[in-house]
């Protein structure tokens, strides 16, 4: 279960709580002073290239990992499936179990590999830097693997998992004692979903992290405080460096140990859909692609220059919306991944609204873009694009829907849904505004 492992982050009085955080205050506050500290630093002496952002998400990964284990002692909580009571098993006990998972695991590397080289895309900028990491870091992970899997198998109360099954369908074994047919498949099925995730996004969030910050690096603060909204588009850049530091942070840190492991990713065809259209290659709001609502638009700050006040008003705004979405991101702590379940979290942002980032950013989107503003003139470019941005924030939705239909089959966030309708302060104000009842809680 995963409160049984969480850290306590319960209202402060009155006794209608949220169910504990499975993420405390201090992890992501922890990651978030060392990127910044990082960030400062580096900003200081212009260190923009990869290897400094690469650094930044070290800075960022570091304090939460030392956090998680000191402070929190993540790894002591019973969600790890990691039995600390008594003694580790003999290595011959084990051998067996850890050799197929160790089969598994590789032969889903290889198939994460072929992937990455049949993709043209792979090959081409912004994933360049990430493909080169990735091939330096492959060797050194595989000869890891070997005393890492052997390690962590004697101490699970149930080394048997989706890598352990895969491995023995690989070798053409039967299913083990105790394992139902059905059973050994659905730990296929769910071993690769939850590699597919990690490799597809993985890839993603090292491509971006460079251009973020350089981004930030390059961003001459002097000049900006005297300029709107100069100021404005470098906190923006700032805030969502935070958000993929944290991010890339999340893809590289499933670890058991840590209780930051995949519990499950979306079974549901139309989540994955939902998901992956938001990323390219697949992406549909793309430049050219069928949900770009931009040609013909212009950013904010157009329609508002010669305006100082108005300037500064709505890059404030822009500003609070991109720190709410990265506010949702740090919240994760080393727990942020996309389509996966790896603990409920209830704090921060996440007492307003169950979707805040998604809701942050649709918000962003209409204010920064104005689609309803056409530079052709045209009521028909302004009304196409004001349509196009409506279906985007419809994806937006369906995504929201399809994360809830997986994440409620936990009983926590069935428990954390039904709180957040009747106390939340965006339900309620929704309610409000509509005039309609409490929604009930997410069904199982």
């Amino acid at each position: 279960m995963i409160h049984q492992g969480a850290i306590g982050t319960g209202a402060k009085g009155g006794g209608d709580r949220p169910p504990r955080s499975a993420v405390s205050h201090g992890v992501g506050l922890a990651g978030l002073a060392g990127l910044v500290g990082w960030v400062a630093f580096a900003h200081a002496l212009g260190l923009d290239g990869p290897y400094g952002a690469l650094v930044a998400v070290a800075a960022c990964g570091g304090p939460m990992l030392a956090w998680s284990l000191i402070v929190d002692r993540v790894h002591r909580a019973r969600t790890t499936g990691i039995d600390w009571t008594r003694r580790p098993r003999r290595l011959s006990a084990t051998l067996d179990i850890s050799l197929a998972k160790l089969a598994g695991l590789w032969a889903t590397w290889g198939i994460i590999a072929i992937l990455y080289a049949t993709g043209r895309w792979y090959w081409q900028p912004p994933y360049l830097g990430a493909m080169r990491l990735l091939g330096v870091a492959a060797p050194v992970l595989f000869l890891l693997s070997i005393p890492y899997v052997l390690w962590l198998d004697r101490r699970l109360a149930e080394p048997r998992d989706g890598a352990w099954a895969f491995g023995r369908m690989l070798m053409g074994q039967a299913p083990a004692e105790g394992v139902a047919g059905a059973e050994h498949r659905a730990l296929v099925a769910g071993h690769l979903r939850g590699w597919a995730v990690k490799g597809f996004f993985t890839a993603f969030m090292i491509a971006i992290v460079p251009g973020n910050y350089a981004q930030v690096i390059h961003w001459d603060v002097a000049a900006s405080l005297t300029d709107p909204a100069a100021l404005a588009r470098g906190l923006i850049a700032f805030m969502f460096l935070i958000d993929v530091a944290f991010a890339t942070v999340g893809y590289l840190m499933t670890f058991r140990w840590l209780d930051a492991h995949i519990r499950s990713a979306n079974p549901y065809a139309a989540g994955w859909m939902a998901a992956l259209i938001c990323y390219p290659p697949f992406v549909l709001m793309g430049d050219g692609g069928p949900l770009d609502y931009h040609p013909g638009t212009a950013e904010w700050d157009h329609w508002l220059t010669g305006h100082p006040a108005a300037l500064a008003i709505a890059g404030g705004l822009l500003v609070a919306l991109t720190a709410v979405y990265a506010w949702a991101t740090v919240a994760f702590g080393p727990r942020f991944s996309n389509l996966t379940h790896r603990g409920i979290i209830t704090h921060g942002p996440y007492r307003w609204s169950r979707h805040p980032a998604y809701l942050a950013k649709n918000l962003f989107w209409w204010l920064a873009t104005m689609p309803f503003l056409a530079t052709t003139g045209s009521i028909v470019d302004a009304a196409r694009n004001s349509i196009i941005l409506a279906l985007v924030s419809g994806v937006y939705y369906w995504r929201a829907r399809t994360e809830e239909a997986h994440l409620s089959a936990d009983p926590v966030y069935r428990a954390y849904g039904a709180w957040m309708a009747r106390r939340a302060p965006v339900p309620r104000a929704i309610r409000r505004l509509t005039g309609g009842q409490a929604a009930p809680a997410p069904a199982q």
